[in-house]
């Protein structure tokens, strides 16, 4: 049974932000088919990770052991403090899930974003890397590594209970990404160790491993499309790399080079473009022709980026403490799954970091 912690939290003020989520004015800075239109100051420090749903923008204030919460229009809501240093943050509906760290443990907090308030916290072991949660937000899942070891907390939100996956064992593992698909039934998790990178393929339901990709340089972020998976990789040989993945036969079909040192990917609602973070930019990479069609700078140094509901804004974060708001014209209103032709890449993978459950 989880350590099931009720907090009272604090309301979120109603009206117009203060100065530290004032909108700055307008900007013209049309690049493309996306437009810069405002940078709203958040003003709490570093922002390190943000999620926008439909009841708004959360970001993380990794200095300032808080997180920030902003309307669809960019007014901030309020602040809502945590008990220890936010790490990542994901959004289902009307509830925020934050990972956090603190001297003691690691958690998962869970905020109700129309009071603001705190209304559960989950204490999980040290190592939280990388964080999901179903659609329906039901579970919520917390990938570890420690000890050269990467598992995953699985969180019952409804049932109060915490399970765990053990994923395996290898020298120098990390579980660096994880994604649920949108039945809920499947996870997808990314693992990198000294002999290379992988994609493990993790029933839900059963915690049971059911298939395991190869892809090879050390993975940064995954993104789910329909039967594809893009995964984006980053090595000193050739920078950043999007490779793609179809499930329907686990092979990797294709790969972009897109140099830099990328550190997120994420793909927008429509799935016609997936927004890279890369050190001094945003690469905005066409999931059709699989070929960089922009690249957005800001003011700051960019540190993670979250599409709109709808599609139609694109929210950055930068490492100044401010949300940057594009607008977006998408020009594909959906892409079904590329099944490109090309050799099958065969590569082995460690029985050491076979799956395994517990």
């Amino acid at each position: 049974m989880a350590n099931f912690l009720m907090h009272m939290g604090h309301t979120m003020p109603d009206g117009n932000s203060d100065s530290r989520g004032t909108n700055e004015a307008l900007v013209d800075n049309a690049s493309g088919d996306v437009i810069l239109e405002r940078r709203i100051a958040v003003g709490r420090g570093p922002i390190g990770d943000i999620a926008v749903g439909s009841a708004g923008v959360v970001v993380t204030n990794v200095g300032a052991d808080s997180v920030s919460i902003l309307d669809s229009i960019g007014r901030a809501r309020g602040e809502v403090p945590l008990a220890g240093e936010p790490s990542a943050v994901v959004v289902t509906e009307d509830r925020a899930y934050v990972a956090t760290a603190s001297v003691s443990h690691d958690a998962v907090s869970v905020i109700d974003l129309d009071t603001g308030a705190v209304v559960a916290t989950f204490p999980v072991a040290f190592g939280v890397t990388a964080l999901a949660a179903s659609p329906d937000g039901k579970r919520v899942y917390a990938g570890r590594t420690a000890n050269d070891r990467v598992d995953i907390t699985v969180i019952d939100i409804v049932a109060e209970r915490v399970g765990t996956i053990d994923v395996g064992y290898s020298p120098a593992a990390c579980l660096d990404a994880l994604r649920v698909d949108p039945s809920g039934k499947r996870l997808y998790a990314a693992v990198t160790d000294v002999g290379g990178s992988r994609l493990i393929v993790i029933d839900a339901e059963t915690s049971r491993a059911q298939r395991v990709v190869a892809v090879g340089s050390p993975i940064r972020d995954i993104a789910y499309v329909g039967g594809t998976v893009y995964v984006l990789t980053s090595d000193r040989a050739v920078g950043g790399a999007v490779h793609v993945i179809d499930l329907a036969t686990d092979k990797v079909t294709d790969r972009v080079e897109l140099g830099g040192a990328p550190t997120q990917l994420v793909m927008s609602p429509d799935h016609s473009r997936a927004y890279i973070v890369d050190y001094d930019r945003v690469a905005v990479l066409c999931t059709l022709s699989l070929e960089v069609v922009d690249s957005l700078a800001i003011d700051a140094r960019p540190s993670c980026v979250a599409p709109g509901a709808d599609g139609t804004q694109l929210y950055v974060a930068d490492y100044a403490g401010a949300v940057n708001v594009f607008s977006v014209e998408s020009t594909v209103e959906m892409l079904h799954p590329q099944v490109l032709a090309i050799d099958p890449i065969a590569l082995s993978v460690p029985r050491s970091l076979q799956p395994v459950t517990v």
